[in-house]
């Protein structure tokens, strides 16, 4: 009989000012397709979105730093029995291509990410959206957390009112200024020279919050030319790409990437 050795497993890595709920659909899909899959909660996460609404300004979330929520990855993968696929989104693409940089995974992929330290383009909505998550006149001792209307303006926007309705009671949550501040500290930096595992961008057309031109600025960062480094422009996709009606057929592009590109195909 062949030996057929396991895939590797998939951890999902969760973005800013959301949930972990937001990979329920991806998580199902993957696992459908035969990999073993796990989507960590950041720290103090670890509940129902509207059960920490319930805490903000006075969360315990206000503690996180980027170096607490990479530890919760590097310290998860670090008991798998071999390096895992990541795939993360937004805030979470930034932490899959810093632990492609400490080479502790198998493939990464990147959906609208949140860029390394010294990767910027100019514009305007970026700005917009983004400047209330610093909140730089504001205590790093509270939380922010997004009203409806800047969840509409910078993540939801173009779908059906109550679809945004829906994903912001479902999935909403206050978020540590101090972490979002720290994506431009020297805690974000990435070496684009050194080789790394197979990675993916993949950018929503549509998206406000993390546009295209800044994951392209992004992935043409990257130079080291021994090493798997693509970029898929999706169009239509606002920066909440998971749940839109297109997440089935953006998730089995990447599956198709993981096949084809990263070499992580399931053969049953």
């Amino acid at each position: 009989m062949t030996f057929i050795p396991p895939a590797p497993a998939i951890v999902f890595i969760t973005g800013a000012v959301v949930t972990a709920t937001c990979w329920d659909d991806w998580k199902a899909f993957f696992e459908g397709a035969g990999y073993t899959c796990h989507a960590p909660a950041w720290p103090h996460k670890d509940a129902p979105a509207a059960a920490l609404r319930s805490q903000h300004p006075h969360s315990p979330i206000a503690q996180n730093g980027l170096p607490e929520v990479l530890k919760v990855y590097t310290d998860f993968i670090a008991q798998l029995p071999t390096k895992p696929i990541v795939i993360g989104h937004s805030y979470g693409g930034l932490i899959v291509q810093l632990l492609l940089q400490q080479g502790a995974v198998a493939a990464g992929v990147a959906i609208e990410s949140a860029p390394p330290r010294g990767v910027v383009v100019w514009n305007w909505s970026l700005f917009y959206s983004v400047l209330p998550m610093l909140g730089l006149f504001s205590s790093l001792k509270t939380t922010f957390l997004p009203n409806f209307a800047q969840w509409q303006y910078a993540i939801a926007n173009g779908l059906p009112l109550a679809d945004q309705q829906s994903a912001y009671e479902r999935l909403a949550a206050p978020e540590s200024k101090k972490l979002v501040r720290q994506a431009l500290s020297r805690h974000a930096r990435v070496d684009f020279r050194r080789p790394h595992a197979p990675l993916l961008f993949l950018a929503g057309g549509a998206d406000r919050l993390m546009p295209a031109a800044l994951n392209c600025a992004n992935y043409r960062r990257y130079r080291h030319t021994g090493s798997i480094t693509d970029y898929h422009e999706l169009p239509g996709r606002s920066h909440a790409m998971l749940g839109q009606p297109t997440w089935h057929a953006d998730a089995t592009l990447v599956l198709q990437w993981l096949a084809t590109r990263a070499g992580a195909g399931i053969s049953r």
